[in-house]
């Protein structure tokens, strides 16, 4: 099996590394599983962008409002790139 073949999945292990699926069945459990985590991970993005556009449509938010809104929305780019990455790599040639 090459690692094209492998499947990048939405999370890492608990060292920090990517994880891989080696599967060719696209409705096995895990993928399933790594195809639902990914949807929560794009919608979890919008809700997120949605607050962020909030706050900064608020002339009175604070730098902490701020902060912790710019704090959430990289994290959800983050996630929103592995998904990217993800699908990418799934993607048939």
């Amino acid at each position: 099996m090459t690692d094209s073949s492998l499947r990048l999945l939405p999370w890492n292990s608990p060292g920090g590394k990517p994880c891989y699926l080696s599967t060719d069945d696209a409705d096995s459990r895990m993928s399933r599983l790594a195809d639902e985590v990914e949807a929560e991970l794009v919608a979890s993005g919008a809700v997120v962008l949605a607050g962020a556009e909030a706050v900064l449509a608020d002339a009175a938010a604070g730098e902490s409002a701020v902060r912790f809104a710019l704090t959430r929305t990289a994290e959800s780019l983050r996630d929103a790139l592995r998904v990217a990455r993800c699908r990418e790599r799934s993607a048939p040639a």
